[in-house]
């Protein structure tokens, strides 16, 4: 099942308090980027972030799911009401984010 644009929205909204958030489209989904790291993504209407030690800390139950077949598990995050929340987990995850590889 794709995601909804609307969702991908909702959450661009959530965080619009954030410098250089940004989402691309991949597939049906969306892959959300924070400062030009992604950060996680949209899959099937779930907001989902990279399992990261400052995102393990803030959301100690937060399941591990798989976003698609052969992906790498992410932690599926459940507090999307709370902005607040969601501001400060991609800004205590953004130092553990891998840095992008520079294309040849």
């Amino acid at each position: 099942m794709a995601s909804s644009r609307e969702y991908l929205d909702f959450i661009l909204e959530q965080l619009s308090e954030l410098e250089d958030i940004s989402a691309g489209h991949m597939m049906g989904e969306y892959i959300i980027y924070y400062r030009g790291r992604i950060a996680g993504g949209i899959y099937d209407d779930r907001f989902l972030v990279k399992p990261v030690k400052a995102a393990v800390r803030m959301m100690p139950n937060a399941p591990l799911v798989l976003p698609y077949d052969g992906a790498g598990k992410l932690l599926q995050v459940d507090d999307v009401d709370n902005r607040e929340f969601l501001c400060k987990l991609l800004k205590e995850m953004y130092d553990e984010l891998p840095v992008p590889k520079k294309r040849k």
